[in-house]
């Protein structure tokens, strides 16, 4: 059976936290990319997509405890304006979560259980809620108020505690483990601002990324994460967040985001329906754990894993994406994977630049992916992600 392709696909920018974006309801936001592709692809549009053909709407999201609870794929697609006759479900990878729900709709058309699925992912980090967990007494005499933005809460006891400390805490325990520097990771920060403003200068993301019209009147129309001024002094200045005297920084480290990302998933013969020119189909999908801490290394199994799949090996591999949620998991994938050529990941830069709305990211490094083969003419490329509580993700692709 042939692979499941992506025929199109379309995205927020990535709005800083409590920037452009942190205006929108989240699960607004989540209808955005949805609107998008119904416009270009829609009968409006004059285009010859029927919403009512889609088969599912799969969504990743992390947080589920704000505007995007019971299930936002479900609210997104009727929001949005697609018929009360397409379903929808969230799925939750934490990091991987976007990319969770490409495989999933990548699955489904390849089984023939559907033959055109909308999927993506969004994460609206400036609007995670405060909970307040429920107490063993009636009548409490306080009440403690829970951060949902970021990392581990409400912790059961019975978890090991060297499993929940800081993803930024463990990220770094890894680096110093495999010698990994500050200035590598300072440096490799560097190099992802740099690609990114280069690649918004040079038109890279034209087609993917569309602009998203506030109520002001004004428009978020690029990344607002990335820092094209930065420099190695700059971020040489910054102090470390999760230790003393730690490696990792703000500077080498993603932001919090706000963004949207919605992909066309379907057949041959949908695509041809459409008269779309597909970006890539989805060769296969690999998802591999470790212990919590050690999620830094989980990527690097599943990339082997993968390989060994598709019978192919990694220095073959003509692209690679690699979310970076740290500097630090980008530079031990490469310590455990030297045949690797650092000059084919991450070409245009990453989310240290672009940002890490959880939700969307690996659905964002999916397309990116593709596009960028594209432009080289075809090939083969894995996205990777490393994923909070100890998972790795490796999704193949070719163009």
């Amino acid at each position: 059976m042939p692979n499941p392709l992506i025929l199109d696909a379309a995205r927020t920018p990535f709005g800083r936290y409590r920037g452009g974006l942190s205006g929108i309801r989240v699960d607004d936001l989540a209808t955005l990319p949805i609107t998008e592709l119904l416009r270009r692809h829609g009968p409006d549009g004059s285009g010859r997509l029927d919403p009512a053909r889609i088969d599912d709407v799969v969504y990743g999201n992390t947080n589920g405890a704000g505007e995007e609870n019971r299930n936002v794929a479900r609210m997104a697609a009727l929001l949005a304006g697609l018929p009360p006759t397409v379903p929808g479900v969230t799925v939750n990878r934490l990091c991987a979560s976007g990319g969770e729900a490409v495989v999933q709709a990548a699955r489904a058309v390849a089984a023939g259980d559907a033959e055109l699925v909308l999927a993506g992912g969004v994460e609206g980090m400036s609007r995670a809620p405060f909970v307040v967990p429920r107490t063993e007494q009636p009548l409490p005499d306080k009440l403690e108020m829970v951060s949902t933005a970021l990392g581990w809460r409400l912790v059961n006891p019975r978890m090991p505690s060297h499993w929940t400390v800081p993803l930024g805490r463990a990220a770094e325990l890894i680096a110093v483990e495999l010698g990994i520097s500050r200035e590598r990771m300072d440096g490799y920060a560097l190099r992802s601002h740099r690609r990114a403003a280069a690649a918004w200068d040079a038109g890279v993301h034209d087609g993917f990324v569309f602009p998203v019209r506030l109520p002001d009147g004004t428009s978020v129309r690029i990344d607002e994460s990335i820092r094209p001024q930065t420099s190695a002094e700059r971020l040489a200045r910054l102090r470390p967040v999760f230790s003393a005297d730690g490696p990792i920084t703000a500077g080498n480290a993603a932001p919090l985001n706000d963004g949207a990302v919605a992909i066309l998933l379907g057949t041959a013969e949908v695509a041809d329906e459409l008269g779309v020119e597909p970006l890539g189909e989805v060769l296969g999908s690999v998802v591999t754990a470790a212990e919590p801490d050690r999620f830094v290394l989980a990527p690097v199994e599943a990339v082997r894993r993968l390989a060994s799949r598709l019978r192919t090996r990694t220095e073959d591999v003509d692209l690679w994406e690699v979310n970076e949620t740290f500097a630090a998991v980008v530079l031990a994938m490469q310590h455990h994977l030297p045949e690797v050529e650092p000059e084919r990941i991450n070409v245009h830069g990453g989310a240290i630049a672009y940002g890490h709305p959880l939700g969307a990211s690996l659905s964002r490094v999916v397309v990116d992916l593709c596009r960028h083969l594209k432009v080289r003419g075809g090939g083969t490329g894995v996205a990777v992600a490393g994923v909070g509580v100890g998972q790795g993700a490796a999704i193949a692709v070719r163009v």
